[in-house]
C-alpha cells in the first residue's frame, strides 16, 4: 500500500523540524522523573517508554527516576497496613518500608524496564543501593512539624560511576528512589528530590518532572513558563506557589541553581510529553532556568 502524500509530507516535516533539537542535544543528559497518571495509564506508560528509547537512539542520555505512590498504597491496603501522610509525605515505619522497597525496587522498576525493552530500547533497573548509587540520611522531624517520619530520607550523596558507565553504553538507567544510610537502615526518598540531586551531579541539560497538572499555575489558573530563578523565588514569597507544588518547584529551583541548564514541570497526562518538551520551543509545561526571560 502506498503512503498517503499528505501524511508523508507531514511526517517529513516533523523529522526535519526535529533535526536542530537533535543536533543541539546530542550527548546531553536528561533526568526525567516518571510518575503520576503516566504510570497508571497503560497507553501513557508505553508512550513514555517510546520517548526515552527515541531519545537514546538519537544520541541523548536519558536517566529515569520513578515514583510509585499509587502502587504502594494499593499493596498496603491489601496487606491492611495503615498509612499516614504529613505534608504529602508517607510516614514510613519498618513494615511500610518493606512494602515500599518491594514495590519500587522490584514490581514498578522492572515494569518500566520491560516496557523500554518492548519498545526497542535497553534498560537497567537500579535502586539507590545498587553500586552505592545513593546514600541516604534520615529526614529531620523539624521539617515536618516535629513528626517522626520513620524511614523517610533525603539524599546525602550520589556516586555517579554507574550512571557514567551506562551513559557511555546503549543502556538507559531506571532508578527507584530507595537508598541505604550510614546507620544501616533503608530509606524511602521522594522521587522528585532524587531526580533533582542526580540532575545536579550529572550537570544535566534538563530536569523534567512529570506531574498530573499542566504545570505551575498563577492565581488565574494559567500556566506560567519561561521563569527565571528570581521570578520563582518571588512567586514562592508571595504565596502563588504553595501546597503540593511547593516541594516540586523547590526541587527544580535548587537543581537550576546548582548548574542544571533548565528544569521543566510538565503534564504527564499528555502522550509523548517528554518529546514535546524537548523538540519544541514552546514546550507544554513550566520552564525554569537561570536565563532572564524579561
Amino acid at each position: 500500500m502506498s503512503l498517503n502524500r499528505d501524511h508523508a509530507g507531514n511526517f517529513a516535516r516533523v523529522l526535519t523540524e526535529s533535526l536542530p533539537y537533535i543536533q543541539r542535544f546530542t550527548g546531553k543528559t536528561f533526568v526525567i522523573k516518571f510518575g503520576g497518571n503516566a504510570m497508571t495509564d497503560p497507553a501513557l506508560f508505553e508512550s513514555f517508554a517510546r520517548d526515552v528509547v527515541l531519545m537514546k537512539l538519537v544520541g541523548m542520555n536519558p536517566v529515569v527516576v520513578h515514583g510509585g505512590g499509587p502502587q504502594i498504597g494499593a499493596l498496603l491496603d491489601k496487606l491492611e497496613i495503615p498509612t499516614n501522610f504529613v505534608k504529602g509525605m508517607r510516614v514510613t515505619d519498618e513494615r511500610t518500608m518493606d512494602v515500599v522497597e518491594m514495590v519500587l525496587g522490584a514490581s514498578v522498576n522492572k515494569e518500566i524496564v520491560n516496557s523500554i525493552h518492548r519498545n526497542g530500547g535497553r534498560a537497567v533497573g537500579l535502586t539507590g543501593k545498587d553500586g552505592m548509587l545513593l546514600t541516604a540520611r534520615k529526614l529531620q522531624a523539624s521539617s515536618f512539624e516535629a513528626h517522626d517520619m520513620g524511614q523517610v530520607g533525603e539524599v546525602a550523596s550520589v556516586d555517579t560511576d554507574v550512571l557514567h558507565m551506562l551513559g557511555r553504553s546503549d543502556f538507559i538507567p531506571v532508578i527507584a528512589p530507595v537508598a541505604g544510610g550510614a546507620d544501616g537502615k533503608t530509606y524511602n526518598i521522594n522521587a522528585d528530590l532524587v531526580a533533582g540531586k542526580i540532575a545536579e551531579v550529572l550537570h544535566a541539560e534538563k530536569l523534567m518532572l512529570l506531574t498530573n497538572v499542566e504545570g505551575l499555575l498563577d492565581r488565574d489558573d494559567k500556566v506560567l513558563t519561561g521563569l527565571s530563578t528570581r521570578q520563582v523565588e518571588e512567586l514562592i514569597a508571595d504565596g502563588t506557589i504553595q501546597g503540593g507544588m511547593l516541594p516540586k518547584i523547590q526541587c527544580a529551583l535548587d537543581a537550576v541553581k546548582q548548574g542544571v541548564s533548565s528544569a521543566h514541570i510538565i503534564d504527564g497526562r499528555v502522550p509523548h510529553a517528554a518529546l514535546l518538551e524537548i523538540f519544541s520551543d514552546e514546550g507544554i509545561g513550566t520552564l525554569i532556568s537561570n536565563k532572564s526571560f524579561a
